[in-house]
């Protein structure tokens, strides 16, 4: 089986990708690798983000890498926090204080449409291949749920009246924005598999 590193320290998020491309991969961490240190996630756009992660784990470790970044781009402010999502109440990355910065800066707002958009770049032999998900969805007024992690206690994707967070994590990995863009990343595996 193809041995992947996903570029994360997240356990969250490296069980999650785990599960969804079990069948095609055996990926990694950067904890497995030896990697201890944060990769400075600097560029301006989701796609950029992801693309330094991969690049720094491919040049160094000569392995294939799949990196994501992901965005939670809320309407009324106008597509904030995207980029800026892990940060969003500033140094060190903090996912309570990020949630208390957003519920706050929502109070008292009536649009609260909002879409999670994740990047994942596939970095195979030095050259990406970017594939994109898109949950819609709106942000509660209060946290709801204990599962998941991020803004996932106060994500209600759309077609659903439960947050992420209240969400089993079989349903949540089918149907999450990063499970979208991995099972395009899947059906590119298998294509090339063929």
């Amino acid at each position: 089986m193809k041995k992947i590193v996903f570029a994360t320290h997240n356990r969250h998020k490296l069980d999650e990708v785990r599960i969804i491309l079990k069948d095609y991969a055996d990926v990694i961490g950067l904890t497995e690798i030896g990697l201890d240190e944060e990769i400075e996630e600097n560029a301006e756009t989701l796609e950029e983000n992801a693309l330094i992660k991969a690049k720094y784990v491919f040049e160094k470790y000569h392995l294939d890498c799949i990196a994501d970044d992901t965005g939670l781009e809320v309407d009324a402010l106008s597509g904030r926090p995207g980029v800026h999502s892990a940060r969003y109440a500033g140094e060190p990355s903090d996912s309570e204080r990020n949630v208390e910065k957003l519920l706050s800066e929502m109070n008292g707002v009536a649009n609260r449409d909002a879409q999670f958009r994740t990047i994942i770049v596939y970095l195979e032999n030095g050259t990406p291949k970017y594939f994109n998900g898109i949950v819609k969805g709106t942000i509660s007024t209060t946290r709801i749920g204990n599962n998941g992690f991020g803004y996932d206690p106060i994500f209600i994707p759309a077609g659903y009246s439960e947050s992420f967070a209240e969400m089993s994590s079989e349903l949540k990995n089918k149907i999450s924005h990063r499970a979208l863009a991995i099972n395009k990343l899947t059906e590119y595996i298998e294509s090339k598999s063929k």
